[in-house]
């Protein structure tokens, strides 16, 4: 740290702390044009989070709740919930039913992330999370839970045949099995509409 700038008697001048504020007056002004032109963010950037899947599409989170203990700010709300053979939503024996991240007290530190076994929690370069209300800021599972891509069918639906849950984080599992039709969530209370398929369209 260098040295103040003292006088004779030994007091500080009171004119050398103004050296910093003029070098900063004819240095050129940086302007972001936000959000015409939003910067890219590092690859590894603390954004919102997401719950993701298995390749099938069946969920990676088994409702341990190790995210919500290790939160430093309690701004996660798990609750978990048994699978059974009509209704499964995960490869294991639990599942997360109800999943709340409350962004109003998220300090997004990552902590969750690092203390989920099974990498269902990650976070995206996603950053623009204002909003006008409360409640918009609480993300639900509906939210947070990751789209499906080519070759998964949307949760419930059974497990790979002849697959185990140890498969499934063996990485033996690529995508749902030919014919995988989704399971109507009765206890959810979703209307019975037509099963999709693998290919993603309604049967």
């Amino acid at each position: 740290m260098a040295e103040e700038k003292k006088d004779k008697q030994g007091f500080v001048n009171p004119l050398a702390g103004f050296g910093v504020t003029f070098k900063a007056m004819f240095k050129k002004r940086l302007t972001e044009q936000y959000p015409e032109y939003k910067k890219p963010t590092a690859p590894r950037f603390h954004g919102r989070h997401q719950l993701n899947r298995h390749p099938d599409g069946l969920e990676k989170c088994i409702g341990c709740e190790l995210c919500a203990w290790a939160c430093p700010a309690d701004a996660i709300y798990v609750e978990g919930a048994d699978n059974t053979d009509e209704e499964r939503y995960s490869p294991g024996e639990r599942y997360g039913s109800v999943y709340q991240i409350n962004y109003l007290r998220c300090i997004l530190c990552g902590l969750c992330v690092e203390a989920c076994p099974t990498r269902a929690l990650t976070m995206t370069n996603e950053y623009e999370l204002a909003d006008r209300s409360r409640e918009s800021l609480i993300y639900t599972k509906d939210e947070l839970l990751a789209g499906l891509t080519e070759g998964m069918v949307d949760s419930p639906h059974a497990i790979y045949p002849g697959m185990t849950e140890k498969d499934y984080y063996s990485g033996l599992v690529t995508e749902a099995a030919p014919g995988t039709e989704r399971q109507v969530a009765v206890s959810k209370g979703e209307s019975a509409s037509a099963p999709e398929t693998s290919e993603g369209v309604q049967a």
